[in-house]
């Protein structure tokens, strides 16, 4: 069998994209290999894991875990190496150099993320970033994961592919079942916590929805990207904050315990960076599991969602509109049961990992024909 290496050094150990999808998909047809930050080493269902070491900053990553990334790996003598981030493109060059067809994912678009991106974004890693960027369009082959990337991504030198993150449904229904509860109405929400993420709409709209309901509660799942003085700044936290639970990153076989009793899914994202113009994957995640959407009223989003009829499309700085939709969601139990059938039946039919996967396996062999 070929051999396939995922390579990411930034990635956590259980990313749903590469560990619940793209693995998966790979595995009936090559020997995959998966290198990964902090992930257990060894076989796991014939899966070959590789623990990288964790690091945060770029800086200690390219000093440390690039070279022990290049140790482990290379020997493999892979195929094909599919690497998740750009700062690996100069080793996907030493792979390219002993034989490896390399296909780059983008799955953010950089030149607009800079501006909101609190670390690793001096003029030194910016000019790095380019410069390789524009190697990768000349040597790689590419894979998108939302179509708006190739505004940016033109005049590419190879084929390329886009791969939605949609979900894997077969996952998401074995992940998700019912767990112990708190008492009142409870909300999910499942990605990275800032305030381009809405942290403080969310937080504003709890404030008004406990006036109503004291025991309501959000759950946040992700990493935080808030430090204390900003989370306290915001005008109604100290109210409310015993009804939020920061849980931080944590796999999807732990989070989506929480979304079997939440009244809705929250998925609102301010019109910054690349937002607007590409998919918040939790959207999706919601959709499949039958919970309401309450996403931004960007109109790439309302496409999916007021199509559909699985969910509101609100103004991200809103916090009475979210409160109204979570409201509504709390006291109309056939409108939130018929939003989530309808956001299941989207799912099943047009927003699932089965069509990504053909496409994914066409683009690999594709790829060793060429």
């Amino acid at each position: 069998m070929k051999r396939v290496l995922l390579l990411s050094t930034v990635h956590p150990s259980a990313d749903p994209r590469i560990m619940y999808k793209i693995a998966p998909s790979l595995q009936s047809y090559y020997e995959v290999f998966c290198a990964l930050p902090g992930v257990r080493g060894g076989l796991r269902k014939n899966l070959h894991l590789i623990r990288l070491p964790k690091f945060g900053r770029l800086l200690p990553r390219i000093l440390l875990a690039h070279p022990i990334a290049l140790l482990k790996c290379l020997p493999l003598r892979p195929d094909i190496v599919h690497i998740f981030v750009p700062e690996l493109i100069p080793l996907a060059l030493l792979f390219q150099w002993a034989g490896a067809k390399v296909v780059y994912e983008v799955q953010e678009n950089l030149f607009k993320k800079f501006a909101i991106k609190r670390y690793n974004n001096g003029l030194v890693f910016k000019w790095l970033f380019r410069f390789f960027d524009r190697l990768a369009r000349r040597r790689f082959h590419l894979i998108f994961t939302d179509d708006a990337y190739l505004e940016e991504y033109r005049n590419l030198t190879k084929p390329f592919a886009i791969i939605h993150n949609y979900v894997s449904l077969p996952v998401m229904d074995t992940l998700a079942h019912e767990d112990a509860r708190t008492p009142g109405p409870e909300l999910f929400y499942l990605g990275v916590v800032s305030m381009e993420r809405c942290l403080d709409t969310m937080i504003n709209a709890l404030a008004l929805l406990k006036k109503s309901y004291p025991d309501c509660h959000l759950h946040l799942f992700g990493p935080m990207r808030v430090d204390k003085e900003e989370l306290g700044a915001i005008a109604d936290y100290g109210q409310v904050m015993n009804n939020i639970t920061f849980h931080g990153y944590t796999d999807q076989q732990v989070a989506l315990k929480y979304a079997s009793q939440a009244i809705a899914g929250i998925a609102l994202l301010k019109p910054v960076a690349d937002y607007p113009d590409s998919f918040p994957t939790k959207m999706f995640e919601y959709m499949a599991l039958k919970l309401p959407v309450i996403t931004s009223d960007f109109p790439l989003y309302k496409r999916i969602v007021e199509d559909s009829g699985s969910g509101y499309c609100i103004s991200p700085y809103d916090p009475e509109a979210l409160h109204n939709a979570l409201q509504c969601c709390i006291s109309e139990n056939a409108l939130r049961s018929q939003m989530g059938n309808n956001g299941r039946k989207a799912s099943e039919t047009c927003y699932n990992w089965a069509s990504e996967e053909a496409k994914l396996l066409s683009f690999y062999n594709d790829i060793l024909l060429s």
